[in-house]
């Protein structure tokens, strides 16, 4: 019952904080973790996030180059559908029809 009286927590959050609750959240961080630290984390935060950046933007291209080898096949196989019926049609075209031939009679008699 308490859980789903809790509003759901989203990363937008941080757009309702104001200066003064930011400065409370510094403060403890700074408290836990202690001024020498700090830089420490921070840069480590800031590889970890470029890194994670880095490895969206891989996925990302790596979807996008399936994606457009799949249209390209996709493409190159209509175009050889839309080829092979106007190859039957020019080959219809250019290929004489057979000259009606009369029926042979055999020579036996009954």
């Amino acid at each position: 019952m308490f859980f789903n009286t809790m509003p759901a927590i989203s990363p937008a959050f941080i757009q309702n904080l104001n200066m003064t609750e930011l400065l409370i959240i510094l403060l403890i961080v700074l408290v836990l973790f202690g001024a020498k630290r700090l830089p420490d984390l921070a840069r480590s935060l800031g590889k970890s996030m470029q890194e994670f950046k880095k490895a969206t933007r891989d996925v990302q291209e790596d979807f996008q180059n399936a994606m457009d080898s799949a249209n390209q096949e996709s493409d190159n196989a209509k175009a050889k559908q839309a080829q092979a019926p106007a190859n039957t049609a020019a080959a219809k075209e250019t290929t004489p029809a057979p000259a009606p031939t009369a029926p042979e009679h055999s020579a036996k008699q009954a």
